[in-house]
């Protein structure tokens, strides 16, 4: 039986493996081993990132809602609750976008929910 070389194979394997530890610091961007594991630890970070980022970002919007209701003398949790009541269905991702940029919007809806 002929004996089958698996060169060009590996060397595809390698080469897709160092391409995508671009931009890595020393070996790890030069050489397969080191970037096998690094590429391999990049993407057990950015799996459990992609969960912590929507955590993050719920965090922020929440705490930019609560500023913007102290500044009216309301707190967060009472806005929430009013917001419930009266049946207004925005999100707090949408809140804090009104919160910042469109104070006098959030203020309208601050009153109703709260009216």
């Amino acid at each position: 039986m002929t004996r089958v070389k698996s060169g060009e194979n590996a060397h595809r394997r390698h080469r897709k493996v160092v391409k995508a530890a671009k931009g890595y610091r020393g070996l790890r961007s030069k050489t397969f081993k080191q970037a096998k594991n690094a590429v391999m630890k990049a993407g057990q970070h950015a799996y459990a990132h992609r969960r912590t980022r929507k955590r993050e970002f719920r965090r922020l919007w929440i705490t930019r809602i609560n500023a913007a209701c102290r500044e009216h003398g309301v707190a967060y949790s009472r806005f929430v609750d009013g917001m419930t009541k009266k049946g207004i269905e925005l999100n707090r991702k949408m809140l804090s976008e009104l919160a910042v940029h469109e104070p006098k919007v959030f203020k309208a809806v601050l009153d109703v929910a709260m009216g």
